[in-house]
């Protein structure tokens, strides 16, 4: 789905592919929490390919030239699709794990808070990017990362999610354009 809420006619297939593989876990991380779990569709070469595919052909129309995954599973896909695109991969993670010069910005999720990291001087200035995560809850961690990809220089920034959980009305909080390839 694009920003506008309208339908990508050429994602259907596959988001009907990926719905068929994620899988829903009840009380995980905590009690209360259903996780919906996307490995499956990194386990199945074909669908995981086709999903790379559909987004990396997507760079020209996008505009972007760096791909940056958030910690930990945005990393999984934002690698294939940086490989895929011929684009340089950066990562956002968590705190503590990254050396050197850090900038960081706090977050909140569905079952906690924390704080995202980039390590200055990661991106060009102007970069034009597509951030990569898995799923979109809260907003929490998608909005922390635009945020902090702005303060590091970021000239544009359009987020990309495998999976949106519509009922947790992340959409809301992201200034971004997002584009998600399956809307539950």
């Amino acid at each position: 789905m694009n920003q506008g809420g309208e339908p990508d006619p050429a994602s259907g297939d596959l988001a009907a592919r990926v719905a068929l593989l994620v899988q829903d876990v009840e009380d995980f991380p905590e009690p209360g929490v259903r996780f919906r779990d996307v490995l499956p569709v990194l386990a199945d070469p074909s669908t995981f390919r086709a999903v790379v595919d559909h987004v990396a052909g997507r760079r020209a129309q996008w505009g972007f030239d760096i791909v940056v995954g958030v910690d930990a599973r945005g990393f999984l896909l934002a690698g294939a699709i940086a490989y895929a695109a011929g684009c340089p991969l950066v990562v956002i993670r968590k705190a503590g794990k990254l050396p050197g010069p850090i900038q960081s910005a706090p977050y909140a999720l569905e079952y906690g808070t924390g704080t995202l990291q980039i390590q200055r001087g990661a991106l060009p200035p102007g970069a034009r990017v597509l951030l990569v995560d898995d799923v979109l809850a809260t907003g929490g961690t998608l909005a922390a990362a635009a945020g902090l990809l702005a303060t590091a220089g970021a000239g544009s920034c359009r987020c990309w999610v495998l999976v949106e959980l519509v009922e947790l009305a992340g959409r809301r909080r992201i200034p971004d354009v997002l584009d998600a390839l399956l809307i539950l």
